[in-house]
């Protein structure tokens, strides 16, 4: 690690005091002073790279790849719908019109909402809304105290669960921030959702891996909020999120849960991970258009299933490392590739999930600023959803609480620059009295105007240290990941699960136990 933080493995390492223990004491009671609940409105004019003219010639190359080349549907459900509605089927492979396409596509709402067992904490996709959730996914955990990369356990995803928990800037809770694989594959995502449900009242995601995992997920949720199955499809209360297998090919597990989800009117996110170089054209336009048709084609699927069903479009468009071939992220042309999506989508009428990702392996300044990159493309395309807005390393392969802690740093600068009494131009703002009243000779630290605005008048961290060199190394010297370490800690020992009915907690126990006792899901893919 260039900076000499965690990757310094000699004294910095110890963490009971010194420097580190400075830190920890900073920290009340393992309570930071965080910005309350909200729904971020995204009032910026998107970033639009494409002309008219790039719109249509984007679109037109997408509409060309359903009609011309086709897409590999490797489910036969799938395939015999699709043949049904119209589309042309040779094998696996799935040929669809544009209009065809365009009909589907007009029939997904523009926005829709999700709602979690805590109804506070009810979410929309759309509307210029811009939300941010958990990394999900990678199969293993870092943190300083460890100082190495593991295998996930439950009990890492526990934590992780928390710090989604705690942060209010997290809206939506993902799958598994890390992948507990301390627990077997046939009974994880029981083991997992009833800990999602019992440690947030947030959104919660499933993933879409055929029949039992997206049935047990749905009926657990349904569960959680004590809704009857009526109640549970009259709005969506759960998503899934589907990857594409690019280039131009969708697995039989997950679409198999995509039209489950589709039937009983659940979030639908379809995003293609296209990596320009490798299973994408090396030209971003080209990446951009396989990764439309790739997605537009799945929502036409649910939207043939279930008119109106609420579907948003992803992008994972990124390039490779053409020396190692190694994903990269936060890039320049990630970012234009993101903005172009938003424009595209935009175009569709669809809402738009977008990530914070970064290639970086460890909580350093590379972490950071490819991190910052992908967020603020996020914001510059109107992305509705941020997926893996914190915690993310290496690609997505190491998730880390260091990370997740200035992740959400940078998360609340967002949203703190997205409050519109920041640009206000009212009366009070402009401020002609006070700057009568201070002229060119005095300063405005000690006037009423400033001392009756000066607690809320700027953004206020969490995890920054703003003094200078002096006073900051005075303190202990401690490097940001340290201070994001204890922060880390004091949350997760101070962490206070939200309340539910002790009837549904019981009752989502035993619908655990008696999965387990039927075995699960298979793991036969």
């Amino acid at each position: 690690m260039t900076d000499t933080t965690a990757g310094d493995t000699g004294g910095r390492r110890r963490r009971g005091g010194g420097r580190a223990g400075n830190a920890a004491r900073r920290i009340k009671a393992g309570v930071i002073d965080q910005m309350p609940w909200r729904l971020p409105v995204n009032m910026d004019r998107p970033t639009e790279p494409l002309t008219e003219e790039g719109v249509q010639a984007v679109h037109d190359g997408s509409m060309r790849i359903l009609e011309e080349i086709g897409i590999e549907f490797y489910n036969a459900e799938a395939r015999d719908i699709l043949k049904e509605a119209g589309c042309i089927v040779e094998g696996d492979t799935v040929r669809m019109g544009r209009d065809f396409v365009m009909e589907m596509v007009a029939k997904a709402p523009s926005s829709w909402t999700l709602t979690p067992r805590n109804p506070a904490h009810t979410i929309t996709m759309g509307d210029k809304h811009i939300l941010f959730g958990n990394v999900s996914s990678p199969p293993n955990y870092w943190d300083m105290e460890l100082g190495r990369k593991v295998p996930g356990t439950r009990e890492m995803c526990a934590n992780l669960f928390k710090l989604s928990q705690y942060f209010n800037c997290i809206h939506f809770v993902g799958g598994y921030p890390v992948e507990p694989q301390d627990i077997h594959a046939s009974v994880r995502h029981l083991d997992v959702m009833y800990d999602k449900l019992t440690l947030t009242d947030k959104v919660p995601h499933t993933y879409s891996l055929g029949k039992e995992r997206v049935e047990d997920a749905m009926e657990m949720v349904r569960i959680s909020g004590g809704w009857s199955h009526e109640e549970f499809e009259e709005s969506p209360k759960i998503y899934t999120n589907i990857n594409s297998t690019s280039p131009l090919k969708h697995d039989e597990p997950m679409m198999d849960g995509w039209m489950r989800m589709a039937r009983r009117n659940q979030g639908l996110v379809v995003t293609p991970f296209t990596l320009a170089g490798a299973m994408a054209p090396v030209t971003m336009s080209g990446a951009v258009a396989q990764s439309l048709a790739e997605a537009l084609c799945a929502v036409a699927l649910a939207q043939y299933i279930r008119p109106g069903a609420a579907c948003a479009i992803g992008t994972f468009t990124s390039n490779v490392d053409m020396k190692s071939g190694a994903p990269a992220f936060g890039t320049p042309e990630y970012m234009r590739a993101t903005q172009m999506t938003g424009q595209m989508a935009r175009f569709y009428d669809l809402p738009m999930r977008a990530s914070g990702v970064c290639a970086a392996n460890v909580p350093d300044g590379q972490a950071m600023w490819e991190t910052s990159n992908s967020l603020w493309s996020a914001v510059q395309s109107g992305a509705n959803m941020v997926y893996h807005a914190a915690g993310w390393l290496e690609g997505g392969l190491i998730a880390s609480p260091e990370k997740f802690i200035m992740d959400c740093e940078v998360i609340q600068m967002i949203q703190r620059y997205m409050e519109p009494e920041v640009w206000a131009t009212g009366p009070d703002e402009i401020a002609i009295d006070a700057i009568k009243d201070v002229g060119s000779a005095g300063h405005f630290f000690g006037i009423q105007h400033t001392q009756d605005r000066y607690t809320t008048a700027f953004y206020q961290p969490f995890a920054s240290d703003w003094r200078n060199f002096e006073a900051w190394e005075a303190a202990g010297g401690v490097w940001t990941p340290e201070r994001a370490h204890h922060i880390y800690k004091e949350i997760i020992t101070n962490f206070e699960a939200p309340p539910i009915d002790p009837a549904i907690r019981d009752e989502l126990a035993a619908f655990v136990a008696k999965r387990k006792e039927e075995g699960g899901a298979p793991t036969d893919f």
